[in-house]
């Protein structure tokens, strides 16, 4: 049950199809778009039509199944339900410790939308790295997604209007590779540079963050093996080899490339930059 076909869906179903193939199962997808109606029909509909079990993406769960169930990127604890998860404390500390090192102290970030399941312990974990290194979150820099697209034009907009208000900061932390390309895009388009006047971060590392102009600095989900994780906890339960696990956490890693650099000493005393 994922819920768009962007880079992260394409890559999780990537590591369930192909274990699910390799162990000789047939499987369905369905298309929520975060509405609870949907998420509920089509789980009921898939069940009642011999399924025998669920795997969901960024789908909020709200209760227990009949059958095996593993969510990838779900948060809520549900009886039967495996969570497969990022450390997203360990991807905060990542993020802010890289922007820290290279001297950035001025940070604009994009919140995820309010429908994601990663949006809320993504930000609370971000908020609590910043606060142990001493980085100041200032809320006049602080834009939250709300439109459910799975393109760049997701950070687009948001980017446009930090700067419209006169807000200045040397780096931005997005909530996923997806809006960090859009927001790249954005500073492009009114005369920034990326990255010597602003770095950019997202997360993720989605197949097209590789490629972009500049080639994206991210964090990196291994979201083909979380799949994969998912695929195998479900089968592992129907044929009664493993335990109910409540979570399955894995780590994730930060990929530098080109996007994120020092701040330049001018940088730090050029007036248009103060907020």
């Amino acid at each position: 049950m994922p819920e768009l076909g962007d880079g992260y869906h394409t890559q999780v179903m990537s590591g369930i199809g192909d274990h699910l193939m390799e162990a000789g199962y047939f499987y369905f997808t369905a298309h929520h778009r975060h509405r609870k109606n949907l998420i509920e029909e089509y789980s009921q509909m898939l069940l009642g039509r011999g399924a025998e079990a669920l795997i969901a993406i960024d789908t909020a769960l709200e209760h227990e199944f009949t059958a095996p169930v593993a969510a990838v990127a779900g948060h809520r604890v549900i009886n039967g339900v495996t969570n497969v998860v990022l450390d997203h404390r360990f991807a905060a500390q990542l993020t802010m410790t890289h922007l820290y090192s290279l001297g950035h102290r001025d940070i604009a970030f994009i919140r995820g939308q309010p429908f994601s399941s990663d949006s809320a312990g993504r930000w609370n974990s971000i908020v609590a790295a910043a606060q142990e290194i001493g980085i100041t979150i200032n809320p006049a820099l602080v834009v939250q997604l709300d439109r459910d697209i799975s393109s760049p034009e997701l950070g687009y907009p948001v980017v446009q209007q930090l700067l419209s208000n006169g807000r200045t900061f040397t780096a931005l932390v997005a909530f996923n590779d997806m809006s960090a390309i859009g927001a790249i895009r954005a500073l492009q388009d009114l005369g920034l540079s990326v990255p010597r006047d602003v770095s950019v971060i997202g997360c993720d590392d989605i197949k097209v963050a590789a490629f972009n102009n500049p080639r994206l600095t991210t964090i990196r989900q291994p979201l083909t093996n979380m799949g994969r994780i998912a695929a195998q906890c479900v089968l592992r339960q129907l044929n009664g080899s493993e335990p109910f696990r409540k979570v399955i956490t894995v780590e994730p890693e930060l990929e530098v490339r080109e996007s994120t650099c020092a701040i330049e000493p001018a940088t730090k005393t050029d007036p248009r930059r103060k907020s």
